[in-house]
């Protein structure tokens, strides 16, 4: 069994959109998946419950009162959605517990600062480990300005960005119906398929 966390301390980073298309990813690939939703708003599990049982299959469960992060082995993939404001001990444990860490970021002065504590947690509870963690870039097209001062932001923190995904209503629709973009029919989707193949080939790799 292999994790990732997915987790930004800002709520509306696209922790969800992220958690739920990985998850999509795997499952379409034939990998027994596992979401595990952390947060009690229970978006996650609120997203599975729309799903078409025709389509790969996810199981989900709400770990929220976890003390300490247990995960299902019997899983190929565990894909752990974090509640926001997730700091101190419980930041630490499920850093341990994951394979990798996903952290999404809209490259605004607001979210920024808002994850600047959080980044250098990460940056000192994973100290020697840089490959195990990796910024997405949410709702930008990397040539943009704003992509550039999200670029030199992070320049502070040795953390690299996996990946540019664009702002798009298609996640909003693939999600209404408990989908993804993975899940058929995916020629709409094609051009956010290709923005995902840096991530899951960050992701994959061991």
């Amino acid at each position: 069994m292999r994790a990732v966390l997915v987790a930004n301390p800002k709520g509306g980073a696209g922790k969800t959109t992220l958690a739920t298309n990985l998850s999509g990813y795997f499952a379409n690939k034939g990998k027994k998946t596992t979401l595990c939703d952390l947060d009690r708003q229970q978006s996650s599990l609120r997203w599975m419950a729309f799903r078409d049982p025709a389509l790969p299959a996810i199981t989900g469960y709400f770990a929220g009162n976890q003390i300490s992060l247990n995960l299902p082995k019997e899983a190929d993939w565990v894909v752990v959605d974090a509640p926001a404001g997730l700091q101190g001990y419980k930041l630490s444990d499920y850093l341990r517990t994951v394979d990798k860490v996903i952290v999404p970021l809209v490259p605004s002065v607001f979210d920024m600062a808002a994850t600047e504590d959080f980044l250098n947690s990460i940056r000192s509870e994973i100290r020697g480990q840089r490959v195990k963690v990796g910024i997405v870039a949410m709702r930008v097209d990397p040539r943009t300005r704003a992509a550039g001062m999200l670029e030199e932001f992070l320049k502070h923190f040795d953390i690299p960005i996996v990946a540019y995904l664009r702002s798009t209503q298609n996640y909003v629709n693939v999600a209404a119906a408990g989908a993804t973009v993975f899940d058929p029919p995916r020629a709409k989707h094609r051009r956010d398929v290709d923005q995902w193949s840096s991530l899951v080939e960050w992701i994959e790799k061991k």
